[in-house]
């Protein structure tokens, strides 16, 4: 287990559980977690790209 881990608590909508799901089953990842990590690094790998991505307003919920 690399680096310290803590737990957190936070909401998502039931469609991004399902996308979880989809990545953890299609990887072969230990769990919902690793997946979350796994998306985390890749966020911060991509700096660079932090407006694009948190700057931009998406509604992909609302219709």
């Amino acid at each position: 287990m690399a680096g310290d881990k803590i737990d957190v608590s936070f909401e998502i909508n039931t469609d991004a559980e399902k996308l979880i799901e989809q990545i953890v089953d299609k990887y072969d990842l230990p769990d919902k977690s690793k997946a979350i990590r796994c998306l985390l690094d890749y966020v911060e790998e991509k700096e660079s790209e932090w407006d694009e991505m948190f700057a931009t307003i998406r509604c992909n919920r609302c219709g």
